[in-house]
């Protein structure tokens, strides 16, 4: 079986860097076009979007926007209506966090932060959903984390965010279902990018390693490569799914092992 994505047109949120532009390649690889959405990051956008169109030979444009911003996310959907067409595939990549001490928090930081990663996943799904139905369907992706389910100590903003977006996910697959329009969230675990390996590696690599049970830090082509999947005809019964992709790490909370040595060892 092979994942064939042709003639349909897919929006990337955060898409020009780490693991939103390799979802960007790989949509772009398994034949569909594709808008790389950006907020800062220019340059990256437009490399990509160039780097796609002669590697993949299918369209490839990229669109400023800030997805927490209505305004500028129905200008980026109109951009989209003119230089793509319909939109087939929404994946909800745009998050961000910041370590803080939740007594230190100031309120525009929280909001900044539920805003990126909750309302504007809400914002973007809404003007997709709006043209899929009238078309021919579709499918919306959000890219959560394990911390979803996961607590952890300076992100309770981001945590509080990814869970909103967890039940949101399930939410969205009830009332678009009928219009022929899938949602499926996916919750990364540990993975390494251009931008945070240098942070990996400052706290130490081999901790990771040690934590995660399948031995290793996962890597954008991991999560790239379940978004294609989950975009596609493959997985046309699956909706409402939450797919965690992180080795089995979130699963590891007992970390002894009291079993015994086996004489094989």
């Amino acid at each position: 079986m092979q994942i064939n994505l042709s003639e349909k047109n897919a929006l990337v949120t955060g898409g020009s860097q780490g693991i939103g532009a390799e979802i960007c390649r790989t949509l772009a690889e398994c034949g569909a076009n594709v808008f790389v959405n950006y907020y800062s990051s220019k340059e990256k956008a437009e490399i990509l979007a160039e780097e796609i169109r002669k590697e993949h030979k299918v369209n490839a444009v990229c669109g400023k926007a800030n997805v927490a911003d209505a305004k500028q996310v129905e200008q980026m959907f109109l951009q989209m209506d003119k230089e793509l067409g319909r939109v087939d595939i929404l994946v909800n990549n745009a998050g961000s966090e910041s370590v803080t001490h939740v007594l230190d928090m100031e309120e525009n930081e929280w909001d900044r932060v539920i805003g990126i990663n909750l309302k504007g996943p809400f914002l973007c799904s809404q003007e997709a959903g709006r043209r899929m139905e009238n078309k021919r369907g579709g499918v919306i992706i959000n890219i959560s984390s394990i911390h979803d389910a996961v607590p952890r100590k300076g992100l309770i903003h981001y945590c509080s965010a990814k869970a909103g977006l967890k039940m949101f996910s399930k939410c969205l697959s009830l009332e678009l279902a009928e219009k022929n329009i899938r949602v499926a969230s996916i919750a990364p675990g540990a993975i390494e990018t251009n931008m945070n390996r240098e942070e990996i590696e400052k706290f130490g690599k081999e901790k990771f390693e040690k934590w995660i049970p399948q031995g290793r830090i996962g890597n954008v082509a991991d999560v790239a490569n379940a978004v294609a999947f989950l975009a596609s005809d493959l997985a046309d019964y699956i909706n409402g799914a939450d797919l965690y992709i992180d080795g089995a790490y979130m699963n590891h909370t007992i970390q002894y092992d009291p079993r015994p040595k086996r004489e094989t060892e």
